[in-house]
């Protein structure tokens, strides 16, 4: 979707970056996405299912100067909450205390999330603002995942501009261990099963598990 400043994919094909595609030869396929309304500026519900699904996402920022700083936040499935069609939330837990996110947010509203899914060879991007609310215990309460060892320390509220997703062309494909241990666990069982089965079939006690 475009707006009055042109469109959604501005906040990061400035003039300088479009200057470069028109160089390389990539210019003409983003305008063509350009004119089709530019990337996507509401959450829909693919993005939702995406973010519910996700446990660790990096979190950029800059100082009033520029400085980038880009922090690591994770957290059960579904830590990250959808608010409405362009506002994520999510618990902000006491850490090292070195607060450069905090200070960085406080003289420059402009951050970005990066997610990446290694299982299934995914990531997107999202460009936005964040603020932080320090003064919201009943909002800190609501966005803290039930059971969850770690102290809520104040939230992050992430109002989306634009988002993106890219191709999977070199993704690593990982999988996340308790993933692997669930899906190892089954195998293990399934396998006793058919083990049961076939000392049955044979009249022999099954093998001790």
């Amino acid at each position: 979707m475009s707006d009055a400043h042109g469109y959604s994919s501005d906040v990061a094909f400035t003039p300088a970056v479009k200057a470069i595609q028109t160089r390389k030869g990539s210019r003409e396929a983003y305008a063509g996405i350009e004119a089709h309304g530019g990337w996507r500026t509401e959450i829909d519900d693919g993005l939702a299912g995406f973010l519910a699904d996700t446990g660790s996402f990096y979190l950029a920022t800059a100082s009033a100067e520029g400085q980038p700083y880009i922090q690591h936040r994770g957290g059960p499935k579904g830590f990250i909450r959808v608010l409405d069609k362009t506002t994520i939330a999510f618990a902000d837990y006491a850490g090292n205390q070195q607060y450069i996110t905090q200070g960085n947010l406080s003289e420059n509203p402009k951050a970005h999330i990066f997610v990446m899914d290694y299982a299934h060879r995914r990531r997107v991007k999202i460009w936005g603002e964040a603020r932080i609310v320090e003064d919201d215990p009943a909002l800190t309460r609501s966005l803290m995942p039930q059971g969850y060892r770690a102290r809520p320390e104040q939230v992050i509220l992430f109002e989306v501009k634009a988002w993106d997703i890219n191709c999977p062309q070199h993704i690593p494909q990982k999988f996340d261990a308790a993933d692997v241990a669930a899906a190892l666990g089954s195998r293990d069982q399934r396998i006793a099963e058919l083990e049961a089965e076939l000392a049955a079939l044979k009249g022999q006690p099954a093998p001790a598990g």
